[in-house]
């Protein structure tokens, strides 16, 4: 008698065929066991062995299609759930219930919302796109202009050939439309444009703190109304009377829009944003085209400076081509200006390294047009500065015997230089500038120290001769500290503050220009700020030593390097407030530390379950055997997965209010990251991204493991 054919049992094959190539396209989530201990080839099974892949089928059929917004996590509904068979064993354990999903379903949703599946990449395609990489990798390191290779010029020269297309300047300013209005004392009226610019500025800041502050607000009202008519003065005298309501909604409505861009306009304005960096982004400098860092003119604006600035809420002017310097070589084609205007000045000096400069309104200070962090004339730059620190190595205990001795000196100029250097390499303070009071912030450095910013303590906490600190540092970040000093230097400070006021300067025999006088007799170059990069980059070459072992997995040498570099940001003050999305960050990445804890005890429950089978059935079963293989890989993998989360949990709460990358990018060494990398057998792709790699290229290339500081 011939076989009968089962109609359900057919669609059931072409179900499992079906919603089998639905799930082909995904790529196994981390932590997803199931996905990933499914063998690639099918081959023919016992009874056991295919009910087991059947309910395997069925996991991933339970998974969402993409493109939904279902989670792993999410509860099955009522409708879909089903019960799991038990197994022929005779296990009497119900099983865990699980999502089905319809034929009818399936088609329904790929009809109402088609996704655009991408093939799967077979191993061949991978190992292509592998090979392409690592071509276009190498393409790039030829290309790239080795000018660390090269003969240096001579002193005082830095390029032979300049060339570029001038800066980029921000559009001008477009009137607000006609249902867009400004309010005074609740009647409309309508700004001249250079009124309106500016209120419209203000609008743009309503959701800010800085415009509740009596001095931004008192400095905005002055520079407004400079740019108002003369009627609009008359008028407008109280900015608490003043209604930026619509403005305000207007700025938001675009910010909105712009967070709802189309794919499309997305895309073209990527599109018009390239145009603009290809025409005005690149140069030549001596016939290599290096990329320019900021090639776009500051667009006006109000100023916020950093802290408490007294300047904040002033109007930042609008740059115009005649305020512009362009430098170029005489041989190079000059930059045309915008029609209908032209340059303050055209120079060809070699001497210099920017491109273009002007003088902005609220400091008085000059702004500069530079090459590219990674440019050549950025990268010399960064060698001197780290060879001239390295130098320093040789010679600092000379210098550090010198200013113990002139500790004692009888000349007070050399007592009070003698303490400042103390302080600048113990405490790698930065030197301070001088500056007109009220110029900008009341910021000071070690050579600008008031006698209000230290306190002194015979006895404090259990030390002898504390110096209590307290100012005000750069970018008005504060700086607090209490510190054991000799006590030589104790009683040298009591001495300097003998006699003055709070408000009297701590050292006023000395300047920071003296005193980087006297550094450069004792080493050609040496400046105070060369301390600061000589004791940040020793201490990082240090505490790497300390703190790293070769034995530790990769995810626990990065945790031990960004802790030597959180050593070299405390040294060096370098603090920032906690990011606002700090506490949210920190739940979202504990929650899937829970997860991930979860799924490790589903892998391990699986893990158990398979040896069980496996050992009921003889080891003779390869097929059980590679089961077994698979579910210990993927236990692993997600202990492997819960420790990266983990360590990356206790690194984001260290680093919260220390700002790492200041000192990385300033004053460490590369060479000592890069060499650490080699010895560490860390890629450096994960101590430095593509722009610090491109930044830094020179020292990546010449570094030897052996390097040392």
């Amino acid at each position: 008698m011939g076989t009968v054919k089962d109609p359900k049992g057919d669609k059931k094959a072409k179900k499992v065929t079906k919603l089998k190539k639905l799930s082909d396209g995904d790529s196994a989530a981390a932590g997803d066991f199931v996905k990933s201990s499914r063998p690639v080839k099918e081959e023919p099974q016992d009874d056991d062995f295919a009910e087991e892949k059947k309910l395997k089928r069925k996991r991933v059929k339970e998974e969402p299609l993409e493109g939904t917004s279902q989670s792993n996590d999410s509860p099955p509904s009522k409708k879909t759930k089903k019960k799991r068979p038990h197994s022929e064993e005779g296990d009497k354990k119900p099983e865990k219930k699980k999502l089905k999903r319809t034929d009818k379903t399936v088609k329904k949703e790929e009809e109402e919302h088609p996704v655009a599946k991408k093939p799967k990449k077979t191993k061949a395609e991978i190992a292509e796109a592998k090979l392409l990489k690592i071509k276009q990798k190498e393409e790039e390191e030829q290309s790239r202009w080795r000018w660390w290779e090269e003969e240096k010029y001579e002193d005082g020269v830095k390029w032979k050939f300049l060339e570029h297309n001038g800066p980029y300047f921000p559009p001008e300013y477009q009137p607000l439309p006609d249902d867009v209005h400004f309010y005074y004392n609740g009647k409309e009226v309508k700004l001249s444009p250079a009124a309106e610019e500016v209120a419209v500025f203000f609008a743009q800041m309503l959701d800010h703190e800085y415009t509740t502050k009596k001095v931004f607000r008192d400095n905005f009202f002055k520079d407004w109304r400079e740019e108002m008519t003369h009627e609009e003065r008359l008028l407008i005298k109280d900015l608490g009377k003043c209604d930026f309501g619509e403005l305000h909604a207007m700025h938001k409505a675009k910010v909105e829009a712009r967070k709802n861009m189309t794919k499309e306009e997305k895309q073209a304005l990527k599109e018009a944003n390239q145009k603009i960096v290809d025409e005005y982004g690149y140069c030549l400098l001596d016939h290599h085209r290096e990329r320019i860092g900021n090639f776009k003119i500051e667009p006006p604006g109000l100023f916020r400076g950093r802290g408490e600035h007294p300047k904040q809420g002033m109007l930042k002017k609008r740059i115009q081509p005649e305020d512009v310097i362009i430098n170029c070589s005489k041989e190079s084609r000059i930059p045309e200006p915008p029609a209908g205007h032209r340059w303050k000045e055209v120079r060809h000096d070699n001497s210099v390294t920017w491109l273009a400069s002007w003088t902005e309104n609220i400091q008085g200070a000059i702004k500069y047009i530079m090459l590219n962090a990674n440019s050549k004339l950025k990268g010399e730059k960064d060698w001197e500065k780290y060879e001239v620190a390295r130098k320093l190595k040789s010679c600092v205990d000379d210098i550090r015997n010198q200013y113990m001795k002139d500790l004692h000196s009888r000349e007070m100029e050399k007592r009070q230089r003698a303490v400042a250097l103390y302080f600048i390499d113990k405490l790698a303070l930065r030197a301070g500038n001088e500056k007109e009071e009220g110029e900008t912030a009341d910021t000071v450095g070690c050579c600008s120290l008031r006698i209000e910013h230290i306190t002194l303590h015979k006895q404090l906490d259990d030390k002898e001769f504390v110096v209590e600190f307290d100012f005000l540092g750069k970018d008005s970040i504060r700086y607090y500290n209490k510190v054991p000093v000799i006590k030589k230097v104790f009683k040298n400070l009591k001495l300097f503050m003998e006699n003055k006021e709070t408000g009297d300067e701590l050292f006023d025999r000395l300047n920071t220009g003296r005193l980087n006088k006297h550094l450069s007799s004792l080493m050609p170059g040496l400046t105070a700020k060369v301390f600061r990069t000589y004791n940040a980059s020793i201490t990082l070459q240090q505490q790497l030593r300390e703190l790293t072992n070769k034995s530790d997995n990769e995810a626990e040498k990065l945790l031990s390097y960004n802790r030597a570099n959180r050593a070299v940001a405390v040294l060096c003050n370098h603090q920032r407030a906690p990011p606002k999305t700090f506490e949210q960050s920190m739940a979202n990445l504990q929650a899937k530390i829970d997860a991930r804890k979860d799924q490790l005890s589903a892998a391990k429950e699986e893990l158990k379950e398979a040896k069980k089978e496996a050992k009921s059935k003889g080891e003779a079963d390869a097929k059980l055997q590679a089961l077994v293989e698979r579910k210990q890989a993927a236990v692993a993998r997600c202990k492997e997965q819960l420790l990266k989360m983990e360590v990356q949990a206790t690194d984001r709460e260290e680093n919260k209010q220390i700002a790492l990358g200041t000192s990385k990018l300033n004053y460490l060494d590369p060479r000592i990251s890069v060499a650490w990398c080699k010895n560490m057998e860390v890629p450096v792709e994960k101590i430095y991204n593509k722009t610090q790699r491109d930044k830094f290229a020179w020292a990546i290339d010449m570094t030897e493991a052996d390097f040392e500081f």
